[in-house]
């Protein structure tokens, strides 16, 4: 194992992420912070509770989660898509670095960057509502488990991916709104028949579900399923990125 290998492509994806501060941090804390405004303060004051939390805290694993998937995507997908846009992945390819090697220190970094920010959120949150976490350690191992995943997915669409506007295409038109569908601002169990089993067709459901008991006992769905489910999409990530590694897919071409 090449350890300096990964601590180099962290470090360097990490030191981006510095020199661009405003745009990797403060921005997505800022745009959930007026989430909080509007529809934690100004809406959830005028709202009931749901399942016995106010509407307030009940959106935040929905907030925090709403930043995380598209942070870890973006982060990702950017990550590989620029070398790979200036040449400069070839450097990396030509040199003594496996594919396992490469894909730890881009994803490392991404995921990294993705719980960071993730905290930041839950932090900030303390200035808009009060809120518990009965469950601190499922809570960290979703936060990571899903960081990891979605930076790996972002990683893909980076591979695949052959200019700007397509890094934007799936997180815009499809990770988004099946977040917004997927009981990030409600609880599924309020929806009537047959959108509430549809629902359940939604991936992102089983991932703001369990983060959401974490933090509160309540699920709209059982959270080993909702384990379960985040698990196999990592394996389907990982299956994918060791076919584009084995086969040179958009890498090597």
């Amino acid at each position: 194992m090449n350890y300096y290998a990964i601590r180099a492509i962290y470090l360097f994806e990490m030191a981006r992420a510095w020199r661009t501060l405003m745009q990797s941090l403060a921005s997505p804390i800022l745009s959930t912070s007026l989430y909080f405004i509007v529809f934690g303060t100004a809406i959830g004051s005028r709202m009931g509770e749901i399942d016995g939390i106010s509407y307030g805290a009940f959106i935040i694993p929905g907030l925090v989660m709403l930043s995380l998937l598209s942070e870890s995507i973006s982060n990702a997908s950017f990550g590989i898509f620029f070398p790979k846009f200036s040449g400069t992945i070839y450097e990396v390819l030509s040199a003594p670095v496996s594919g396992f090697e490469i894909v730890a220190g881009y994803v490392g970094a991404a995921a990294t960057k993705s719980i960071l920010i993730g905290l930041l959120i839950l932090v900030t949150a303390r200035l808009f509502v009060d809120y518990t976490i009965l469950h601190p350690v499922w809570m960290l191992a979703f936060l990571l488990l899903t960081a990891i995943t979605f930076s790996l997915f972002g990683f893909i669409i980076g591979i695949w991916a052959d200019d700007f506007q397509k890094l934007q295409i799936i997180p815009l038109m499809v990770i988004t709104p099946l977040t917004f569908l997927g009981g990030a601002f409600y609880s599924i169990n309020m929806l009537p028949e047959p959108w509430q089993t549809l629902t359940l067709f939604n991936p992102v459901v089983y991932l703001i579900s369990g983060f959401r008991w974490a933090f509160y006992g309540v699920a709209d769905v059982n959270v080993g399923v909702s384990l379960g489910v985040t698990l196999l999409f990592l394996l389907l990530c990982l299956a994918g990125v060791s076919w584009i590694f084995r086969t040179g897919y958009r890498i090597k071409q």
